[in-house]
């Protein structure tokens, strides 16, 4: 199949296709007389794994990872995935800890502010963003 016929049953744009192919994600079976670009069943089911595994979080370089373990199994062991993916609810679970963090800030900067009609002159959430203290 050609790209087009690939970005319609992948939902992929055209333009995204190409980028993986220049990322290395997605590689063509072969090329036409012409030059477009074909693809076979594997390829649909490579997009539909890093579709996969964009959904839970893992950047395209973790997926490139991914991809060649996929395509390397008997080399790897299911702990070399499992390491891969344990990283990655590490990294998740440093950002929660981050945006919980961010949100306690915001909740003590806002509570503090009276939200009233006064001039913004006086605003603790202004104040607070300065690093000022009235």
């Amino acid at each position: 199949m050609r790209i087009g016929e690939l970005s319609k049953k992948t939902d992929f744009k055209i333009e995204t296709l190409r980028f993986y192919e220049k990322q290395g994600l997605l590689t063509p079976v072969s090329r036409t007389e012409a030059g477009y670009r074909e693809y076979d069943a594997e390829s649909l089911k490579q997009l539909r794994f890093i579709q996969k595994a964009k959904t839970v979080g893992f950047s395209l370089s973790e997926i490139s990872e991914l991809l060649t373990l996929r395509v390397e199994r008997e080399q790897h062991s299911c702990g070399d995935v499992k390491q891969i993916a344990e990283g990655k609810i590490t990294q998740i679970d440093k950002k929660i800890n981050e945006l919980e963090q961010m949100r306690k800030a915001l909740h003590k900067i806002t509570d503090a502010c009276c939200g009233g009609p006064e001039p913004a002159t006086s605003c603790t959430i202004l104040n607070a963003l300065d690093g000022e203290k009235k």
